[in-house]
């Protein structure tokens, strides 16, 4: 699926999941930059959203809920992500409201979050500069996440994962039976257990149940995970 689709998927799970004020948030406060960032930042970064969170409340340093434009929690790692344009938060004629934003981040900072601000303008102009700044930024939290992955891959999925790497995005179980010259049910289980940790998604043959190929899910740290 395209990001589009994967998108509506993506919000329609977590607004099954809420209720009330976080609900309705979340309808509200998903605007177009936040779209605009998933789209244009974390999707060419890595290819889903998981561990990624929209409209995520926390609480202020008062017990006030708060809600943060995206947090990506991964384990124990944990980045609180705004979307700051340029009236809205830098020409504040409310200077109350706007320390109380300033303080808000600091707490999220005590609190254990990596801060990020995100300008919307790069977003619309020069997404580029906005994706090479989040893979310095993350790059070592990836690499501290795969040192700590309680399921390592076998290196069965590692040659997958490098077979997969070279070739379109897609890639059939008759193509890994032919070039890795194993069996086919090990195929399947290798690629069951892949798919578990979200390296491809199953593509259904149309009209039918049956699986005809696998799409690969791109990482920008797949050369240093395997």
């Amino acid at each position: 699926m395209g990001f589009a689709e994967e998108h509506q998927k993506w919000l329609d799970s977590h607004k099954n999941r809420r209720t009330g004020e976080r609900l309705d948030r979340l309808v509200r406060g998903h605007g177009h930059g936040e779209k605009m960032f998933v789209e244009r930042v974390w999707w060419p970064i890595f290819g889903h959203m998981d561990d990624l969170h929209p409209e995520y409340e926390v609480s202020d340093w008062r017990g006030r809920p708060y809600f943060v434009d995206l947090v990506w929690k991964p384990g124990q790692v944990k980045f609180a992500i705004e979307i700051k344009g340029y009236g809205p938060h830098v020409q504040r004629t409310d200077r109350t409201r706007y320390r109380q934003e300033l303080n808000r981040e600091t707490y999220l900072q005590i609190a254990g979050y990596r801060v990020v601000a995100v300008p919307y303008d790069d977003l619309e102009s020069v997404p580029e500069l906005t994706i090479s700044l989040f893979k310095s930024l993350l790059a070592p939290s990836l690499l501290k996440i795969a040192d700590g992955e309680s399921r390592p891959y076998s290196r069965l999925e590692r040659d997958i994962l490098r077979m997969a790497t070279r070739w379109n995005g897609f890639i059939r179980p008759v193509d890994l039976v032919n070039e890795l010259g194993v069996n086919p049910r090990t195929v399947k289980k290798s690629m069951n257990s892949l798919c578990e940790k979200g390296k491809f998604r199953p593509v259904l043959a149309q009209g039918s149940n049956r699986i005809c190929r696998y799409e690969f899910i791109h990482s920008f740290m797949d050369n240093e995970l395997w």
